[in-house]
């Protein structure tokens, strides 16, 4: 957050200030996913972009590797993994229809 106020490009920011409706893939159901940030900003050309950015860990990002035993941890992990899937699917037609970006954010981008 620091790095949008310090930026001159960042012409403004706000964090989880709209919500997009997705189905979840575990109840069937509609739900909302608030994405983390929105940042409207000047690009190199000079032209001004919206980037609806979501913070995940990366393990997040990724299908579950198959396991032998299937524990209740694994359930969580595929659970979560469907979810966001969902999630985004929702996110980039969401963004797409008004000509913006979605970009995924994990530590690996983050240099953490």
């Amino acid at each position: 957050m620091n790095y949008f106020d310090k930026n001159e490009n960042i012409i403004s920011w706000a964090s989880e200030e709209f919500s997009i409706p997705y189905k979840s893939p575990i109840d069937g159901r509609w739900h909302r996913y608030y994405p983390d940030f929105i940042v409207k900003h000047k690009d190199k050309d000079g032209s001004v972009k919206v980037r609806v950015i979501e913070v995940k860990p990366k393990k997040q990002c990724e299908p579950p590797k198959k396991r032998s035993r299937i524990t209740k941890s694994y359930i969580q992990e595929v659970a979560t993994y469907g979810i966001n899937s969902a999630k985004w699917e929702a996110a980039k037609e969401f963004c797409s229809d008004r000509q913006w970006e979605f970009l995924i954010v994990t530590e690996q981008e983050l240099g953490i």
